[in-house]
């Protein structure tokens, strides 16, 4: 805790919002319904008390304090009807304490409320948690004062409603590791005075880039888990998704929260063919597309259109969207249109350039004018040697050449993708793609 106060308001043992208690409920349930509250509303309420008090971390601790009691009542007394507005009214109360606590200990015995505009008879609009107070912790959890992993960490903490050890496991870090980057990223936001509002429109861009690149990274590690033994991680993949919708709720006119947010659904739909029962990775051109999501895919190709309705064409974001929208309207893998892609990728190299981009451009070319076109653009990020440890670089060589007939070659390619993934089930594909070439190029 930092220093969140024991001073318990009488109120909070009776809190008038939602009071009429369910008793008719199990334990088990009880305690359901606490984490699926928590869940539900944490980030509003971290929000709301990172207002009232000015510092993130006392906010959480304030709201983490109001969860205990919760978990410590609500089986022995039942679930309020309104779970939502219990923890609210509870939360802004000990917010008040807190304060009140702080005043008494600086001898400043001032009015309390008037100047945090905090109005302890009023009661919040839980009917629409979605608020400028939570933009503003978006922007707070993601503010570039911090270092990448400490601003993930930090936002599927406050924003995700992750606990310290669900994270730890997301990430294959330790509790400690991930518990220390926590508490590193909320002393450094206190001893940096980050404010608690919305950057001033010059920054605007700059700061909403922040946040993108945090929930696409926890996007991506949900999708195609760099190491461990599960191809995916579905439960990132869904609060990437979760945050996304929220972003594109509070920031309605921003094209490039549309394009990650298209960009993430239109992937996300395959998730359902991308490995067997078995967890074994299926790659695209085998996938069956019956499995995948239509109406996933309906709602990428929709917020991929609101991006370009709002000006967003020419994006890094529009346009990795606008390829994953290519592979959701093929109904076969032959039937994609790889010409598109290829030139998307293009563009996309023109505007965001780097060593993967070309390497998926790479693969496009391939499928649009021939292995051998592919290759060569293989070779040439071989030679710069960007990629000298990325295990997709050694894959997509294997890939052409397997197409090329050069087995022996395609087979050491895939021998060292195996060596260089971290991720158990890739390792294992990689292994079982070339003992297969081995077998082909042996005598019958």
């Amino acid at each position: 805790m930092n220093g969140c106060p024991a001073t318990q308001s009488p109120d909070l043992r009776r809190p008038r919002v939602g009071a009429v208690l369910s008793s008719d409920v199990t334990e088990t349930e009880a305690r359901r319904a606490v984490e699926v509250a928590w869940r539900m509303h944490a980030p509003a309420l971290i929000a709301r008390l990172t207002r009232m008090l000015g510092d993130v971390g006392v906010a959480e601790d304030v709201v983490q304090d109001v969860l205990m009691t919760a978990i410590e009542r609500w089986p022995r007394d039942g679930v309020p009807d309104e779970p939502g507005a219990w923890l609210m009214t509870a939360a802004k109360r000990r917010g008040i304490d807190h304060l009140r606590t702080q005043r008494v200990r600086a001898g400043k015995r001032e009015q309390l409320v008037a100047e945090r505009s905090v109005d302890e008879g009023s009661e919040p609009d839980l009917d629409d948690p979605i608020s400028d107070e939570l933009l503003r912790l978006v922007f707070i959890a993601c503010h570039p004062v911090l270092p990448r992993e400490g601003r993930v960490a930090l936002t599927l903490k406050l924003l995700g409603g992750l606990s310290t050890a669900e994270i730890a496991r997301a990430f294959l870090q330790t509790e400690p590791t991930i518990a220390q980057r926590i508490v590193r990223a909320k002393r450094a936001l206190a001893a940096a005075s980050v404010p608690f509002e919305l950057p001033p429109k010059p920054e605007l861009a700059e700061r909403l880039a922040s946040v993108l690149e945090v929930v696409y990274l926890i996007f991506n590690e949900g999708y195609s888990a760099t190491s461990g033994e599960s191809w995916m991680r579905t439960s990132l993949v869904e609060e990437a998704l979760r945050l996304g919708r929220v972003l594109a709720g509070l920031m309605p006119d921003e094209p490039d929260v549309y394009a990650l947010l298209g960009l993430m659904e239109l992937t996300a739909a395959r998730s359902g063919a991308r490995a067997t029962v078995n967890g074994e990775p299926v790659l695209l051109e085998r996938q069956d597309r019956a499995r995948w999501d239509p109406l996933q895919i309906r709602r990428g190709l929709a917020a991929l259109d609101r991006a370009l309705d709002l000006g967003g064409a020419q994006s890094p974001l529009a346009l990795q969207a606008a390829i994953a929208a290519c592979h959701a309207r093929a109904a076969r893998f032959e039937d994609t249109d790889w010409a598109r892609i290829a030139a998307l990728y293009g563009l996309l190299a023109i505007v965001a350039p780097s060593p993967v981009v070309e390497l998926n451009r790479a693969v496009a070319l391939s499928r649009a004018a021939g292995p051998e076109a592919g290759l060569a653009v293989v070779e040439v990020i071989d030679r710069e040697g960007t990629l000298a440890h990325y295990p997709y670089l050694e894959a997509v060589r294997g890939d052409l050449l397997e197409q090329l007939d050069r087995l022996d070659d395609a087979a050491a390619a895939f021998e060292r993708a195996a060596d260089l993934t971290r991720n158990e089930p890739e390792r294992a594909e990689m292994r079982r793609r070339a003992e297969r070439i081995t077998g082909r190029g042996r005598p019958s």
